[in-house]
């Protein structure tokens, strides 16, 4: 049985053998380092493009494109189709903490078969059975939650509108002994990472779109097809903002 115990922790977030959440230190790059991070290297994310699916997009607030002015705790970058990191290939993030001193965000679309009863070793999650997601590939006995609440959440990071930011021991257990709806309350296991720079860097290099904050995308019912309804929206943009793209032709 897995379990998250005093494992150590975690830029923004805390092992759960602990009771409080230190500042966030400086982000690391998408990975522990750049040499293990291809996000850090931009000629990987110049593949080829994927083909297209038929699968018709869901609608999501507008899309902020390529413009690095526009990144800030809320916003949802979803990885362009040229990105060929394993590590975040289709993935869509939503930005947790940015400042000088770094940027981390949670993968929102990589749900686990691993329920919440085997992750953490709290009294008030032995029942629950909805599952973790991988939040990143950074420290991941860090544990995060997203949680979707009507009513201001004392102790817990506003990340926009009404979803909070939960990382300490104490507010896991009081917000899990509340029974919250699954459907509110994400877990996440590590986190993603760079400096404002880097990140920047990558969305003026194409790597990312930027998506405005969207609980209908934090929470979505479906992570598995979240990714490709969000790209087909940049897509659709295109499609309409540039109808007759002239295609370069070989010489005779």
């Amino acid at each position: 049985m897995i379990r998250i115990v005093a494992a150590g922790l975690l830029s923004c977030g805390i092992a759960l053998g602990q009771s409080t959440s230190p500042a966030c230190p400086p982000a690391p790059s998408s990975a522990a380092s750049p040499a293990q991070s291809p996000a850090n290297q931009p000629t990987r994310w110049l593949k080829s493009l994927r083909g297209k699916s038929d699968v018709p997009p869901a609608s999501f607030l507008p899309i902020q494109f390529k413009n690095p002015k526009e990144l800030g705790v809320g916003k949802v970058l979803v990885a362009s189709r040229g990105l060929g990191d394993p590590q975040f290939v289709r993935t869509v993030i939503l930005l947790v903490h940015y400042d000088a001193d770094g940027v981390v965000g949670l993968v929102l679309n990589r749900r686990t078969a691993v329920p919440l009863s085997q992750v953490l070793d709290l009294k008030a999650a032995k029942d629950r059975s909805d599952p973790v997601y991988v939040g990143g590939p950074v420290q991941p006995a860090a544990v995060f939650a997203l949680f979707q609440s009507p009513a201001k959440v004392e102790g817990a990071e506003n990340t926009f509108g009404n979803v909070y930011l939960i990382s300490a021991k104490g507010l896991f257990e009081k917000t899990l002994s509340a029974r919250p709806d699954p459907g509110v309350f994400h877990v996440y296991l590590g986190y993603a990472g760079w400096t404002q720079a880097q990140l920047r860097a990558e969305v003026q290099l194409g790597a990312w779109f930027v998506f405005p904050a969207d609980a209908a995308a934090v929470f979505n019912s479906d992570p598995g097809s979240l990714w490709l309804q969000m790209i087909q929206q940049t897509e659709l943009k295109f499609a309409k903002t540039e109808p007759f793209l002239e295609i370069p032709r070989p010489p005779s």
